[in-house]
């Protein structure tokens, strides 16, 4: 006779395999044959009146791809900043951002003029998201953001938005949903926007009446121009100066929970010990930054402090590794363009 701790383990291990075949079993299923999916269809046809039918045929040609949720979990950000730098500005990106921007000379300088917002940033963001277009990800948009709504809790309330604005967006602009690709996270396009920034921040710059951030080169440039805009990007100003510490006080703040700009250079100087490396940037005293430590190789450390127009940069994507290397990738784009 089992003691009683043998056999209420048995009787754990039976209940979890249970549950993971019953989850597996959901997860190898059609998602228009989920109980979830047709309640979400019934929602999108009482909310905003999408055809059942339609809608349960475009799920029916998909279901959970598991790689999608394997990719979630290694986030490319989280990696150090000299290792992150070295894999995102390089010198094929820095050369083929010239060419893209002499490519595009009067777009950029159209939507330069109308946004407020440099050629070079516009050029980094479209080249680092998609490489100019040539990778602009090879998953079905509706299958990753209905793998994401459907089998990755921790972001499913996001993710089932995210699914709601992408049906939307096809319904308004006439696309086939179930044909279009993009990245494992349902990002679109050569600016990869999400639905909901694509149906929000979308710009139809080539006057056609259909708002194409795949293959029209004026959309897309437009667009991201209108995102920086939209968020708050100042015309003119500066995105970061690099710094210089003494002594020990900048560790106070070296790890800023939220990157919004709220000490002034000033305080920074005096009270952290912190400053502008050059010294022209000295003299900017009540402009507010927010100051942090980037891991080089070995024990070193850069030190930065960011303005409100970096700030704007995060509110395409929240890390600070990636709006720097957007930030340094434009660099050296305007320097190699002026030659």
């Amino acid at each position: 006779m089992f003691k009683k701790s043998t056999k209420w383990l048995l009787i754990f291990i039976f209940s979890w395999q249970s549950g993971c075949h019953a989850y597996h079993s959901k997860q190898d299923k059609s998602f228009a044959h989920r109980k979830e999916v047709k309640q979400f269809i019934d929602e999108m046809h009482k909310k905003h009146g999408l055809d059942k039918n339609q809608l349960t045929s475009h799920f029916s040609g998909f279901k959970t791809e598991k790689k999608i949720l394997q990719l979630m979990s290694r986030q490319y950000e989280a990696l150090p900043w000299y290792q992150y730098r070295k894999g995102v500005v390089t010198k094929v990106r820095i050369k083929e951002g010239v060419l893209f921007w002499k490519e595009n000379e009067a777009l950029l300088k159209r939507a330069e003029n109308q946004f407020g917002v440099p050629a070079e940033m516009i050029v980094a963001i479209i080249g680092i998201e998609s490489a100019y277009g040539k990778k602009m990800g090879n998953y079905p948009v509706l299958q990753a953001l209905s793998t994401l709504a459907f089998d990755y809790p921790r972001r499913a309330k996001f993710f089932r938005g995210e699914l709601e604005e992408f049906l939307l967006l096809s319904n308004e602009e006439r696309l086939d949903p179930t044909i279009i690709l993009g990245s494992y996270a349902g990002a679109m396009g050569m600016g990869q926007f999400m639905p909901s920034s694509y149906r929000r921040y979308a710009i139809d710059f080539h006057g056609v009446g259909k708002k194409d951030l795949i293959q029209n080169h004026a959309d897309v440039i437009a667009s991201v121009a209108n995102y920086f805009k939209m968020n708050g990007w100042r015309t003119g100003e500066n995105i970061a100066y690099q710094a210089i510490v003494l002594g020990k006080n900048h560790q106070k703040i070296m790890e800023p929970k939220d990157l919004k700009p709220n000490v002034s250079l000033k305080e920074l100087a005096n009270r952290y010990n912190v400053k502008p490396k050059k010294s022209e940037e000295n003299n900017k005293i009540s402009e507010k930054a927010r100051f942090v430590a980037l891991q080089n190789f070995g024990n070193s450390k850069e030190y930065w402090l960011l303005l409100h127009n970096f700030y704007v940069i995060t509110r395409y994507n929240r890390s600070t590794h990636y709006a720097m290397a957007v930030y340094q990738l434009s660099q050296e784009i305007r320097i190699h363009k002026r030659g």
